[in-house]
């Protein structure tokens, strides 16, 4: 199944090195990233994936399914 992660933050060093490390630990990024701002700073977005051996359940709990496979 893939997993589905949005990152959010200010455009910053910190959110690049977020992003880049979910991309060095097998993530691909998935779509287009996104910006807004919020009044005071600007606030980034990217959606990233991955593929995992598990078959999908709606039941599941995906935040410790997020973090089986980080």
């Amino acid at each position: 199944m893939k997993l589905y992660r949005y990152l959010t933050g200010p455009d910053d060093a910190q959110f690049c090195a977020r992003v880049s490390k979910a991309l060095n630990q097998g993530w691909t990024l998935y779509g287009s990233p996104t910006m807004s701002f919020n009044g005071t700073q600007i606030i980034v977005g990217q959606a990233i994936i991955i593929e995992v051996d598990s078959a999908y359940d709606p039941d599941a709990d995906m935040l410790e399914t997020l973090k089986q496979n980080a």
